[in-house]
């Protein structure tokens, strides 16, 4: 069967919880339907009626919808110049994510905030977490990135206090095994804390990710490294970037110059 090249949707490798939609120029119509899954999305051209249970809204470039599973829907465009991008996650995943937040054992979900959102920065933060998702296979990079945006997008009722022990053993595990990728898991095993309280308070203790946290004490390692003589390719191997370009192009991110560049300084 020939393919509708207007769209395309794609399971996510890396969190496989995660299907994604993206549809450029097409002029599909949609009748009222609902999906299992909490679905979120932006409009990147054109407008729409979008109709979420009773409330009918008009869309264009730069908002972002939200539905929660079974809520009953539809996004029919106005103009035949009509692009959007969309996730689906998968209840079963974002339930438990859910009570880690609330600190409860509720199995009622939470619902999106709002339906709706014309923020600037809510388009921006929804295209870097799409992007990732895209090209990104580091699984703590991206679990990360999506908690992050979803704990934007639900009502929190209750908040844990910051343990800073627990905090520093992730921060120590970060830094004695620099070269090693580790998931989400191995963090919340390491802290004893839940993935919601884990990003949080470490955030909020370090002022980083645990992703960028250990990066940016890559990058700092690899500068005494080039100092010393060693060659980027050992770098890279040596302190667990994917390659060399992952290296590199880190590296210039915070030091505005290559590695190659930063080392002839020196040598």
């Amino acid at each position: 069967m020939k393919q509708d090249k207007t769209m395309f949707f794609k399971r996510n490798e890396t969190l496989p919880f995660i299907e994604m939609r993206q549809a450029n120029l097409s002029t599909a119509c949609y009748h009222s339907h609902s999906h299992d899954e909490f679905s979120f999305g932006v409009i990147d051209s054109g407008s729409a009626q979008y109709k979420n249970l009773n409330n009918i809204n008009t869309v264009g470039q730069g908002d972002t919808v939200f539905i929660n599973p079974g809520d009953v829907h539809s996004c029919n465009p106005d103009l035949k110049d009509w692009s959007y991008r969309m996730l689906f996650i998968d209840t079963h995943w974002i339930g438990p994510l859910q009570s880690e937040m609330t600190n409860t054992d509720s199995y009622d979900y939470l619902p999106f905030s709002d339906v709706l959102s014309s923020s600037k920065i809510a388009y921006q933060q929804f295209s870097a977490l799409f992007s990732s998702l895209m090209s990104e296979k580091n699984p703590l990079i991206l679990e990360s990135m999506l908690i992050s945006y979803l704990q934007q997008h639900f009502l929190i009722k209750k908040q844990e206090k910051i343990d800073p022990v627990n905090i520093r053993k992730v921060k120590t595990l970060l830094s004695d095994e620099i070269n090693i990728n580790h998931s989400l898991d191995d963090l919340v095993q390491e802290s004893g804390l839940s993935r919601f309280h884990l990003i949080r308070s470490f955030k909020q203790t370090y002022g980083l990710s645990p992703h960028a946290y250990q990066l940016d004490e890559r990058i700092k390692k690899a500068k005494n490294l080039l100092k010393s003589g060693h060659s980027i390719i050992e770098i890279s191997h040596l302190l667990g970037f994917a390659d060399q370009s992952h290296l590199q192009r880190n590296f210039k991110k915070r030091l505005a110059v290559t590695p190659k560049q930063y080392q002839g300084f020196f040598i």
